[in-house]
């Protein structure tokens, strides 16, 4: 057995119990153990008390699946009342890595590694192809509430879906059915599956029951009906039972024709595994193929109860191995790695400066080198001897190999803003639909492009800055910066005026031409005839767009817009930070070779000089008179690798 390095936390945590293990190596799970969520004021303290108890070796990475969709940073429980924040709690662990997925999200992801012994099939059924191929799979759970996720094939592997379809509104097939609808409506406006299928909602089912039969009923919670269901022992409680198995047939059944689950559909959760034999002779099959019309498609489509014990462990370190896989395949990603191997062979200082870094990655991906040196109680000349004895050539290339090492840990999503969100919930969505474009962007960006834009504008005799619509505010941004930099520079918004603009300028010159979409036919003309005036052309645009293959320089940022707005609100934003970066990285290079440090330090002078300039929100540039300074969020671009 290949053991891991360091042992991987993994956890599971929902609505009453978290269960937490050690992954030692692939898939050997030690000191497992549950806790009681209610034990705990937080999320945090449940993992501590856990890890303080096992007492392993130092924990570098760990996956967390939660009853819960994930969003953003911020994790708020569903059905309970924990919240976090995924990298405050990396943080306070003293996590390299910590990835937060849907707890059935995560189940999807064992499917592949279940065996037959691991499954209970119900009913007929063969998903279609030859004996090992891969099609759509569905995944339905019961517990303290009701999960879906799909499993879909993606090339050599797979790929699972975060879902809350547990909140489709349920619709009932029969007036039994009606009735338990009626009942709930009472209490709840709006009344989901999960209401109905779920630990809480085979109790309401009972009472719903129990009153339509003017029986008294007792104060029963949901193991308690299904072993009086199971024995026998009390019609209400069998009832119940009855009614329960079939709304699961036909929730899987809508999960099933909704993804095209022709792999099958397969039954997690704490409630029905336990069930046997009872389930499989239950109505949940019979409803499962009632659809009508589909009837016939759902007959072919195979159904199971996963037995296996640990599913959920599986499928979080299938996750977990992915994400470390695919860090580790980028260059130098194993950076924090290789320091703590070489801390033996670094000198006392270098070590020091070593310490410092294990001990606060973010903090010196984005401190400059005099700050670094400073904390670690080095001199300047050290930390860069540290980052050549690690192979890198300098400051700015350690911190690049850094920052592909950190692992991300805020999932880049967009949240659909409704007119039902209160201004809280608004404008959490708004912020945090910006922060995850503005991360994809930043995984993105093409350093090669940026660094060959950079050099046209500091050659440039003058720069023109082309947009129109929404976007005019960012070339007026941009020309407000460049002239501050010194750069001769013009805005450019009117579609009538900008081709006289591009039909002046000379060789020399750089027309910069911001477009979403890059076919505008404006801009397009602005293009071709800065093209035939001999001016160079930057276009900040979407990729394999018309303006991108006409351009010199194509700074590639995709993202698509809601249409449900009429207004470019995040790509906007992502373009005014695409100037940030470029005005400054102008400005840096000027500052280094006003100061003659470039002519003996080419290699390094925007690495260890530029460092404190582009990691501040103010960056401050001499011009030849006076201080120049120039706002950048630069350093959200730079800083938020993990």
């Amino acid at each position: 057995m290949n053991y891991f390095e360091t042992p991987r936390l993994i956890a599971d945590i929902g609505t009453t119990f978290a269960h937490f293990a050690l992954e030692t190596a692939k898939g050997n799970f030690e000191h497992i153990s549950t806790l009681r969520c209610a034990d705990y004021s937080d999320f945090q303290s449940a993992v501590t008390y856990y890890v303080n108890q096992v007492s392993p070796a130092q924990i570098v990475h760990a996956a967390v699946a939660v009853a819960n969709p994930v969003v953003g940073d911020i994790v708020t429980m569903t059905n309970y009342h924990w919240q976090f924040s995924i990298e405050q709690t990396r943080v306070a662990l003293g996590l390299e890595t910590l990835v937060v997925i849907n707890d059935y999200t995560a189940l999807a992801m064992a499917i592949p590694r279940l065996s037959g012994a691991d499954l209970q099939k119900i009913g007929a059924g063969e998903p279609p192809g030859s004996t090992g191929s891969k099609n759509v799979c569905g995944i339905i759970g019961t517990g303290s509430g009701l999960g879906m996720s799909g499993l879909i094939p993606a090339g050599d592997g797979w790929i699972s879906l975060g879902s809350e379809g547990g909140h489709c509104s349920f619709s009932p097939h029969d007036e039994r059915e009606i009735t338990v609808l009626r009942y709930a409506w009472k209490s709840f406006k709006h009344v989901s599956f999960e209401r109905l299928l779920s630990g809480p909602g085979i109790e309401l089912m009972y009472r719903a029951l129990a009153d339509h039969a003017h029986v008294q009923g007792m104060d029963l919670a949901a193991p308690e009906i299904s072993r009086r269901a199971l024995d026998g022992s009390d019609k209400i409680c069998a009832e119940t039972l009855e009614v329960f198995c079939g709304l699961l047939g036909t929730a899987a059944a809508n999960l099933a024709v909704t993804l095209g689950a022709t792999g099958g559909v397969y039954i997690g959760g704490s409630i029905v595994p336990r069930l046997g034999e009872y389930f499989e002779k239950s109505k949940f099959r019979e409803r499962f193929e009632e659809k009508g019309r589909f009837s016939n498609y759902l007959t072919h489509v195979p159904t199971y109860v996963i037995k296996a014990g640990q599913t959920t462990f599986i499928g979080i370190s299938e996750i977990l191995d992915g994400q470390l896989r695919s860090i580790q395949a980028k260059p130098g990603a194993a950076i924090l790695g290789q320091i703590r191997r070489s801390r033996t062979a670094l000198s006392p200082a270098e070590l020091r400066v070593a310490d410092y870094v294990l001990e606060h990655a973010r903090t010196a991906l984005n401190e400059p080198i005099g700050s670094i040196a400073k904390a670690a109680k080095v001199s300047q000349p050290t930390v860069i001897r540290f980052c050549r004895s690690l192979g890198c050539e300098g400051l700015s290339d350690f911190k690049l190999r850094l920052a592909s090492g950190l692992t991300g840990t805020i999932p880049l999503t967009h949240t659909q803003v409704t007119s039902d969100d209160s201004m809280v919930e608004l404008g959490a969505k708004v912020l945090g639909n910006t922060a995850s474009a503005i991360l994809q962007v930043r995984n993105q960006i093409n350093r090669d492009m940026i660094d060959r834009a950079i050099e046209l504008l500091i050659a440039a005799n003058r720069v023109d800055f082309f947009s129109v619509g929404h976007y005019g505010v960012v070339a007026h941004d941009a020309q407000f910066k460049f002239l501050r930099l010194g750069i001769s520079s013009g805005a450019y918004t009117d579609p009538k005026l900008q081709p006289l603009a591009a039909g002046v300028l000379k060789p020399g010159d750089v027309a910069v031409i911001v477009s979403s979409s890059g076919k505008i036919p404006e801009l397009l003309e602005v293009a071709e005839k800065a093209r035939e005036r001999g001016a160079a052309i930057i276009a900040i645009t979407a990729s394999q767009s018309p303006l991108a293959r006409i351009a010199d320089v194509a700074l590639i940022v995709d993202h698509v817009e809601d249409i449900s707005t009429s207004l470019p609100m995040i790509s906007r934003i992502l373009y005014l930070l695409v100037i940030d970066i470029i005005a400054v990285g102008v400005a840096m290079r000027t500052k280094a070779a006003h100061s003659g440090f470039a002519d003996s330090h080419a290699d390094e002078s925007l690495d260890e000089l530029g460092q404190a300039e582009t990691t501040k929100t103010e960056k401050r540039v001499p011009d030849a008179s006076q201080g120049i300074s120039i706002a950048s969020p630069l350093a959200t671009l730079t800083s938020h690798s993990r």
